[in-house]
Protein backbone atom coordinates (compact mmCIF):
# COMPACT_ATOMS: atom_id res chain seq x y z
CA UNK A 1 0.00 0.00 0.00
CA UNK A 2 2.61 2.41 0.77
CA UNK A 3 4.75 1.66 -2.63
CA UNK A 4 1.32 2.23 -4.55
CA UNK A 5 1.14 5.44 -2.81
CA UNK A 6 4.52 6.37 -3.58
CA UNK A 7 4.36 5.35 -6.99
CA UNK A 8 0.78 6.89 -8.02
CA UNK A 9 1.28 10.10 -5.37
CA UNK A 10 -0.69 12.20 -2.94
CA UNK A 11 -3.23 14.08 -5.23
CA UNK A 12 -3.06 18.17 -4.32
CA UNK A 13 -6.06 19.86 -2.32
CA UNK A 14 -6.99 22.96 -3.64
CA UNK A 15 -8.37 23.86 -0.24
CA UNK A 16 -5.05 23.37 1.84
CA UNK A 17 -3.42 25.47 -0.60
CA UNK A 18 -5.65 28.37 -0.98
CA UNK A 19 -5.94 28.09 3.18
CA UNK A 20 -2.55 30.65 3.85
CA UNK A 21 -3.72 33.32 1.24
CA UNK A 22 -7.61 33.08 2.71
CA UNK A 23 -6.37 33.49 6.09
CA UNK A 24 -3.58 36.49 5.25
CA UNK A 25 -6.37 38.49 3.74
CA UNK A 26 -8.64 38.34 6.30
CA UNK A 27 -6.61 40.88 8.17
CA UNK A 28 -6.40 43.66 5.56
CA UNK A 29 -10.15 43.07 4.62
CA UNK A 30 -11.02 43.47 8.68
CA UNK A 31 -9.11 46.93 8.60
CA UNK A 32 -10.79 47.69 5.39
CA UNK A 33 -13.86 47.39 7.17
CA UNK A 34 -13.30 49.29 10.08
CA UNK A 35 -11.89 52.28 8.19
CA UNK A 36 -14.93 52.19 6.15
CA UNK A 37 -17.08 52.15 8.82
CA UNK A 38 -15.34 54.98 10.83
CA UNK A 39 -15.91 57.00 7.43
CA UNK A 40 -19.40 56.48 7.58
CA UNK A 41 -19.64 57.17 10.91
CA UNK A 42 -17.50 61.03 10.04
CA UNK A 43 -20.24 61.28 6.87
CA UNK A 44 -23.19 61.05 9.42
CA UNK A 45 -22.06 63.34 12.31
CA UNK A 46 -21.12 66.10 9.75
CA UNK A 47 -25.01 65.47 7.75
CA UNK A 48 -26.67 66.43 11.05
CA UNK A 49 -26.03 63.66 13.75
CA UNK A 50 -25.73 64.98 17.16
CA UNK A 51 -22.12 65.27 18.26
CA UNK A 52 -21.49 63.06 21.64
CA UNK A 53 -21.77 65.18 24.68
CA UNK A 54 -17.91 64.97 25.41
CA UNK A 55 -17.56 66.69 21.96
CA UNK A 56 -20.34 69.61 22.41
CA UNK A 57 -19.80 72.90 23.73
CA UNK A 58 -21.76 74.56 26.13
CA UNK A 59 -24.76 77.15 24.88
CA UNK A 60 -25.41 79.58 26.88
CA UNK A 61 -28.93 80.27 27.75
CA UNK A 62 -31.27 83.43 26.33
CA UNK A 63 -30.75 85.38 29.82
CA UNK A 64 -27.57 84.31 30.13
CA UNK A 65 -26.29 85.96 26.59
CA UNK A 66 -28.46 89.05 27.27
CA UNK A 67 -26.21 89.60 30.48
CA UNK A 68 -23.04 88.56 28.56
CA UNK A 69 -24.37 91.29 26.09
CA UNK A 70 -24.21 94.30 28.34
CA UNK A 71 -20.97 93.05 29.91
CA UNK A 72 -18.77 92.59 26.83
CA UNK A 73 -19.88 96.29 25.44
CA UNK A 74 -19.79 97.82 28.74
CA UNK A 75 -15.95 96.73 29.00
CA UNK A 76 -14.52 99.48 26.06
CA UNK A 77 -16.27 102.46 28.11
CA UNK A 78 -13.93 101.28 31.36
CA UNK A 79 -10.95 102.72 29.79
CA UNK A 80 -11.65 106.46 29.29
CA UNK A 81 -12.60 106.54 33.09
CA UNK A 82 -8.96 107.41 34.66
CA UNK A 83 -9.10 110.55 31.70
CA UNK A 84 -12.70 111.57 33.32
CA UNK A 85 -11.40 111.53 37.20
CA UNK A 86 -8.17 113.32 36.11
CA UNK A 87 -10.45 116.35 33.95
CA UNK A 88 -12.93 116.38 37.38
CA UNK A 89 -9.94 117.28 39.40
CA UNK A 90 -9.05 119.97 37.10
CA UNK A 91 -11.86 121.29 37.57
CA UNK A 92 -12.18 121.28 41.15
CA UNK A 93 -8.43 122.37 41.21
CA UNK A 94 -9.43 125.21 39.25
CA UNK A 95 -12.32 126.23 41.20
CA UNK A 96 -10.95 125.75 44.55
CA UNK A 97 -7.66 128.02 43.42
CA UNK A 98 -10.27 130.97 42.21
CA UNK A 99 -12.36 130.73 45.00
CA UNK A 100 -9.39 130.68 47.43
CA UNK A 101 -7.91 134.12 45.43
CA UNK A 102 -11.01 135.58 45.64
CA UNK A 103 -11.89 135.21 49.28
CA UNK A 104 -8.70 136.12 50.63
CA UNK A 105 -8.55 139.59 48.36
CA UNK A 106 -11.63 140.13 49.65
CA UNK A 107 -10.95 139.68 53.57
CA UNK A 108 -7.61 141.85 52.45
CA UNK A 109 -9.36 144.90 51.09
CA UNK A 110 -12.24 144.79 53.75
CA UNK A 111 -9.89 144.78 56.74
CA UNK A 112 -7.01 146.96 54.74
CA UNK A 113 -8.77 149.02 52.49
CA UNK A 114 -12.38 149.70 53.23
CA UNK A 115 -14.09 153.02 54.77
CA UNK A 116 -10.27 154.86 53.74
CA UNK A 117 -8.98 156.37 50.33
CA UNK A 118 -9.15 154.71 47.51
CA UNK A 119 -5.29 153.37 46.29
CA UNK A 120 -3.55 153.99 42.92
CA UNK A 121 -2.36 151.44 41.62
CA UNK A 122 -1.76 152.75 37.97
CA UNK A 123 -2.09 156.41 38.37
CA UNK A 124 -5.86 157.41 37.39
CA UNK A 125 -6.55 153.68 35.12
CA UNK A 126 -6.56 151.46 37.52
CA UNK A 127 -7.71 152.44 41.57
CA UNK A 128 -8.01 149.92 44.32
CA UNK A 129 -11.75 151.60 46.07
CA UNK A 130 -13.86 149.23 48.39
CA UNK A 131 -17.67 149.36 47.85
CA UNK A 132 -20.60 146.86 48.91
CA UNK A 133 -22.83 145.70 45.93
CA UNK A 134 -25.90 144.31 46.00
CA UNK A 135 -26.28 143.53 42.40
CA UNK A 136 -24.56 141.13 39.93
CA UNK A 137 -20.95 141.88 38.79
CA UNK A 138 -20.35 145.41 37.74
CA UNK A 139 -22.92 146.62 40.10
CA UNK A 140 -25.83 145.82 37.60
CA UNK A 141 -29.23 145.33 39.53
CA UNK A 142 -29.33 145.91 42.66
CA UNK A 143 -32.81 145.15 43.38
CA UNK A 144 -32.21 141.74 42.06
CA UNK A 145 -30.15 140.08 45.22
CA UNK A 146 -31.95 137.18 45.92
CA UNK A 147 -32.50 136.64 41.85
CA UNK A 148 -28.75 136.54 41.59
CA UNK A 149 -28.41 134.34 44.60
CA UNK A 150 -30.45 131.99 43.16
CA UNK A 151 -29.08 132.20 39.51
CA UNK A 152 -25.20 131.72 41.26
CA UNK A 153 -26.66 128.38 43.04
CA UNK A 154 -28.39 127.17 40.25
CA UNK A 155 -24.93 127.64 38.14
CA UNK A 156 -23.48 125.68 40.90
CA UNK A 157 -25.68 122.82 40.68
CA UNK A 158 -25.32 122.63 36.44
CA UNK A 159 -21.32 122.35 36.37
CA UNK A 160 -21.46 119.99 39.17
CA UNK A 161 -24.01 117.60 36.80
CA UNK A 162 -21.77 118.41 33.54
CA UNK A 163 -18.61 117.27 35.69
CA UNK A 164 -19.53 113.96 35.02
CA UNK A 165 -19.69 113.57 31.67
CA UNK A 166 -16.46 116.00 31.44
CA UNK A 167 -13.62 114.87 29.17
CA UNK A 168 -11.90 117.88 27.54
CA UNK A 169 -9.08 120.00 29.38
CA UNK A 170 -10.24 123.40 28.12
CA UNK A 171 -13.89 122.61 29.56
CA UNK A 172 -12.56 121.41 32.71
CA UNK A 173 -10.25 124.65 33.05
CA UNK A 174 -13.23 126.57 31.79
CA UNK A 175 -16.14 125.68 34.17
CA UNK A 176 -13.33 125.47 36.80
CA UNK A 177 -13.00 129.31 36.68
CA UNK A 178 -17.05 129.39 36.48
CA UNK A 179 -17.53 127.01 39.35
CA UNK A 180 -15.44 129.44 41.69
CA UNK A 181 -16.06 132.67 40.75
CA UNK A 182 -20.19 131.80 41.61
CA UNK A 183 -18.76 130.17 44.90
CA UNK A 184 -16.93 133.75 45.59
CA UNK A 185 -20.02 135.74 45.03
CA UNK A 186 -22.56 132.78 46.88
CA UNK A 187 -20.14 132.98 49.65
CA UNK A 188 -20.35 137.11 50.03
CA UNK A 189 -24.69 137.00 49.57
CA UNK A 190 -24.59 134.12 52.46
CA UNK A 191 -22.45 135.28 54.60
CA UNK A 192 -22.31 139.13 54.39
CA UNK A 193 -24.49 142.06 55.49
CA UNK A 194 -27.54 142.87 55.50
CA UNK A 195 -28.69 139.04 55.69
CA UNK A 196 -28.63 135.86 54.79
CA UNK A 197 -29.26 135.57 50.14
CA UNK A 198 -29.31 139.42 50.71
CA UNK A 199 -25.42 140.20 51.65
CA UNK A 200 -23.51 142.51 49.05
CA UNK A 201 -20.39 141.40 46.99
CA UNK A 202 -17.44 143.28 47.74
CA UNK A 203 -16.06 144.68 45.02
CA UNK A 204 -12.13 146.75 44.60
CA UNK A 205 -10.89 146.57 41.64
CA UNK A 206 -11.66 150.16 39.78
CA UNK A 207 -10.75 150.59 35.67
CA UNK A 208 -11.26 154.19 35.42
CA UNK A 209 -13.99 154.84 32.85
CA UNK A 210 -15.68 151.20 34.09
CA UNK A 211 -17.51 149.71 36.72
CA UNK A 212 -15.67 148.40 40.14
CA UNK A 213 -15.63 144.01 40.10
CA UNK A 214 -13.77 141.50 42.42
CA UNK A 215 -11.72 138.67 41.20
CA UNK A 216 -14.86 136.46 41.34
CA UNK A 217 -16.44 138.32 38.67
CA UNK A 218 -13.02 138.45 36.50
CA UNK A 219 -13.06 134.44 36.58
CA UNK A 220 -16.76 134.14 35.70
CA UNK A 221 -16.44 136.58 32.87
CA UNK A 222 -13.39 134.60 31.72
CA UNK A 223 -14.63 130.93 31.76
CA UNK A 224 -17.86 132.10 29.88
CA UNK A 225 -15.52 133.53 27.17
CA UNK A 226 -13.78 130.55 26.70
CA UNK A 227 -16.60 128.57 26.73
CA UNK A 228 -18.00 130.88 24.00
CA UNK A 229 -14.27 129.70 22.17
CA UNK A 230 -14.91 125.89 22.92
CA UNK A 231 -18.12 126.68 21.29
CA UNK A 232 -17.11 128.22 18.02
CA UNK A 233 -14.52 125.62 17.58
CA UNK A 234 -16.80 122.70 18.02
CA UNK A 235 -15.52 121.30 21.31
CA UNK A 236 -18.31 119.60 23.39
CA UNK A 237 -17.50 119.00 27.23
CA UNK A 238 -17.18 115.36 26.58
CA UNK A 239 -14.38 115.78 24.24
CA UNK A 240 -15.85 115.39 21.41
CA UNK A 241 -15.63 117.58 18.07
CA UNK A 242 -18.45 117.90 15.90
CA UNK A 243 -18.78 120.42 12.70
CA UNK A 244 -21.87 122.29 11.85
Amino acid sequence: MAEAERIIGTPDIPEAEGAGPEQSDSGPKDEQRSGDEQRSEDEQRSAGEPKPESERTPDLDPESAAKAEPAAASEPEAAPKPKGRRKIAVLFGVALFAYALDLISKMIVVAELEHHEPIDVVGDLLRFNAIRNAGAAFGMGEAYTIIFTVIAAAVIVVIARLARKLYSLPWAIALGLLLGGALGNLTDRIFRSPGVFKGAVVDFIAPKGFAVFNLADSAIVCGGILIVLLSFRGLDPDGTVHKD
